[in-house]
């Protein structure tokens, strides 16, 4: 039989709940070898913070800057989390670091580019959380609705551990 999992985009928010995904995510590849791709999606500005800038900082090349800085901050976070996700484990369990092959931070509508990079990776897993309100206010956050609306492949939403 061939193995079905080979492959795993795990989408972050970089939320409290994304560490339980990742666990999660980790899990799956232990146990099937598959490689892990990171990636975290910044949502677009909204008008109204375009406006607020447009008013604020008057220099096109200090707006730009200001753009690319929020890209590097959001990627800091990022390598933070994961360097404290990556912390916890010890022995052969800490192995499965060797497993993440890429970790990547874009702009778009996450939703969108979650299943994009899926198809362009060949990814035959997608791993995410849920919404901070978890299964029990909202059901699944939006972004997650839309992923596993659209999906062709299996789309794991891991809940908050704290709502369940």
């Amino acid at each position: 039989m061939k193995q079905m999992v080979t492959n795993i985009l795990f989408a972050t928010d970089l939320s409290e709940n994304s560490g339980h995904a990742m666990r999660n995510a980790a899990s799956i590849a232990m146990a099937t070898g598959a490689e892990i791709h990171v990636l975290h999606v910044n949502e677009p500005l909204s008008d109204d913070a375009k406006i607020t800038m447009d008013m604020f900082i008057l220099n096109e090349e200090t707006r730009k800057t200001a753009a690319q800085r929020r890209h590097e901050m959001v990627r800091k976070v990022l390598a933070e989390r994961q360097a404290k996700f990556w912390a916890q484990f010890e022995g052969e369990d800490a192995k499965i670091r060797d497993q993440v092959s890429s970790i990547e931070v874009t702009d778009g509508h996450p939703a969108e580019v979650i299943l994009r990079r899926s198809v362009e990776m060949g990814c035959d897993l997608i791993v995410l959380g849920a919404h901070d309100h978890g299964f029990s206010h909202t059901f699944l956050g939006t972004v997650a609705k839309r992923v596993l609306r659209r999906s062709k492949i299996p789309t794991l939403i891991v809940p908050n551990p704290d709502e369940v």
